[in-house]
């Protein structure tokens, strides 16, 4: 008796950190389910550590920001010979580019079945300007373009961008379906009583204006004018290959003005927020920021902006406090009140906790995937 052959799915990222952060447990399931597992990706140094899982993997030259006309079509020939020497079962693109590169490249290649990732609409959709403008006009071509195959399920993390992305892309009922985020582990983000002493607050991100990385500086500054007793904490780096990036220069200025503590680049963020007192977010746009699901899974309050994306990791009063994008005042003004009452701060982390295991744990995620990787193939 015959055995079927392996299924083959393919995954399209953007970069090697960015897919073990928010795609990894996803991947290792559909190992797990028979799957034979391809990772195309930029390789910084993570090319051991993907290999480990049992993944076959891609290496793809390819800038994240980049606009060189010649070497993104480059990149794009490079998927084009990726997606006919592995000739997958189904492809899942993750992030803006490979959503865009991969999804043409899917259907110049007759890949079966298409599962687009839009994980935020980036600062393409928030920029201002003739430029700005211009670039838009040709993105919403690409995605009509990239998001017209018949076999394809679309994942949004937020309804503000499910709305957005079917009339970017003039996409039918049904093409598009919500989950909330990467989802988290709840064995390793647990809760844990806020300490004792005077109050910290973190942001966590990656270090680009459009994070909010200003405003809160600003709110920390303003907090430490009106005397408020707390500690400031910014985790993360830079990001080179981002032109929205913060400077090095600046985290210096902020340390020695004493305004904040950097930390850096950490792996250790539950073991953080079980440090924290409260999680701040001021981005400017997200699709579910991870960072917020994993304060929730730690009991921490969280203040965070009123936008997509932000909105939609919090139960707004309840597990957490919505202010203004762009705001530093109202940010302050938040903060202080979550720092001056200490039994509210517990409420909105227990409030955050039930969230979590209600809404993002790892496991309803994955299953959610995997039934997407099902019904895909069933329409084959």
């Amino acid at each position: 008796m015959e055995t079927s052959p392996k299924k083959t799915i393919l995954f399209f990222v953007n970069v090697d950190w960015f897919f073990l952060s928010h795609r990894l447990p996803i991947a290792i399931e559909a190992l797990n389910q028979g799957y034979e597992v391809h990772v195309a990706t930029s390789i910084t140094d993570k090319w051991d550590e993907l290999r480990s899982y049992g993944f076959i993997v891609h290496p793809v030259k390819m800038e994240r920001s980049g606009t060189n006309i010649a070497r993104e079509i480059k990149t794009f020939f490079d998927i084009l010979q990726i997606f006919n020497k592995v000739q997958p079962h189904i492809v899942h693109l993750v992030t803006i580019k490979p959503v865009l590169l991969g999804g043409i490249a899917a259907r110049l290649t007759g890949v079966p079945a298409v599962v687009a990732a839009i994980s935020g609409l980036g600062f393409v959709f928030l920029a201002k300007g003739r430029k700005a403008l211009i670039i838009r006009y040709i993105v919403t071509a690409l995605y009509r373009l990239a998001l017209g195959k018949r076999n394809l399920k679309i994942i949004c993390q937020n309804p503000d961008d499910q709305e957005t992305i079917s009339q970017v892309a003039g996409l039918p009922p049904g093409k598009t379906t919500l989950i909330p985020g990467s989802g988290i582990d709840l064995s390793v983000y647990t809760q844990k009583p806020i300490p004792q002493g005077d109050a910290v607050v973190i942001m966590a991100a990656r270090l680009l204006k459009d994070k909010g990385v200003y405003e809160f500086v600003d709110a920390a500054r303003l907090l430490k004018q009106r005397g408020i007793n707390a500690q400031f904490w910014l985790a993360g780096e830079p990001d080179a290959g981002n032109p929205n990036s913060i400077k090095e220069t600046e985290i210096i200025a902020w340390r020695d003005e004493k305004i904040l503590e950097p930390l850096g680049y950490r792996e250790d963020i539950a073991n953080l927020f079980s440090q924290s007192s409260i999680v701040v977010l001021p981005s400017y746009r997200e699709g579910l920021p991870k960072v917020l699901i994993e304060a929730a899974a730690c009991a921490r309050a969280i203040v965070t902006t009123d936008v997509p994306g932000c909105r939609d990791s919090i139960e707004p009063g309840k597990s957490g406090l919505l202010v203004p994008v762009k705001n530093s005042t109202a940010l302050a003004d938040a903060i202080q009140h979550l720092i001056d009452n200490p039994q509210l701060c517990r409420s909105m982390g227990q409030a955050g906790r039930a969230l979590a295991e209600r809404k993002f744990a790892i496991e309803k995620i994955i299953h959610k995937h995997l039934k997407i990787y099902e019904a895909l193939q069933a329409n084959e």
